[in-house]
């Protein structure tokens, strides 16, 4: 139940804000280089259970994925099924997928020097969303998804800040949306820093990124959340 705020000017400009929610007792390690062998230049930030990563980039490439995930329409057991962990890390090496299906359902977001696209696997197709120049929102849905409580809420506001590029200090401002946000109680439906275990999933917001790409690079800035579902401001 991760999400993703992202505003597109161009195929080679994009910048986005995740929230990465999972359980806590998952542990996971910071924004660094954990696969030098198996995908040199690539960074990310590492689930330590499975090996693979939520949000990976590859600076030398100019690309970027942030994996969330979506709901099944069909039953597949827990036992067969493959872990999602290797999508964001396959993509940023340019290995998008097909139609994995022995994965549970996914939005699998890429930012490519082609353009960013957002594809979804729900355990029966895949089908892929081209991201459009303006601000967009994705979270367990379709992107902009006017049903997803959240994005209903809190997607006009992102999008009343104006282009980031019309911003001195455009991480500054989706940070404060961020923190605005926040005041709903976690566990409300319209919360982007989320307690999901009223509604029956172990997950809490645990971190959050922004990431810059641009024909100059990527840059990445990773921040933690001191108590999971609780908004603490970066200085703090």
């Amino acid at each position: 139940m991760c999400t993703v705020v992202i505003d597109a000017a161009d195929a080679a400009s994009v910048r986005l804000l995740a929230v990465r929610d999972e359980d806590p007792q998952r542990e996971w390690d910071e924004l660094g280089a954990w696969w030098p062998d198996r995908h040199p230049g690539v960074i990310g930030i590492r689930d330590r259970r499975a090996g693979g990563a939520w949000l990976a980039a590859n600076p030398a490439e100019g690309r970027l994925a942030v994996l969330l995930n979506r709901a099944d329409v069909l039953d597949l057991p827990a036992d067969l099924a493959l872990s999602r962990g290797s999508l964001a890390l396959e993509s940023v090496m340019g290995r998008s997928p097909a139609a994995p299906e022995r994965m549970h359902g996914f939005n699998l977001l890429e930012v490519r020097p082609e353009g960013s696209r957002v594809l979804s696997w729900d355990g029966a197709s895949l089908r892929e969303t081209t991201i459009e120049p303006g601000t967009h929102m994705i979270a367990h849905d379709d992107l902009d998804d006017a049903g997803t409580p959240r994005i209903a809420s809190w997607l006009p506001e992102f999008r009343a800040l104006g282009p980031t590029s019309a911003s001195t200090d455009w991480r500054a401002d989706w940070v404060r949306m961020l923190a605005a946000s926040a005041a709903l109680p976690p566990e409300d439906d319209r919360a982007i820093i989320r307690d999901n275990r009223p509604h029956g999933y172990p997950t809490q917001s645990l971190l959050y990124c922004t990431a810059d790409v641009s024909a100059a690079g990527i840059d990445v800035d990773y921040h933690a959340l001191p108590t999971p579902a609780h908004w603490s401001a970066p200085d703090a």
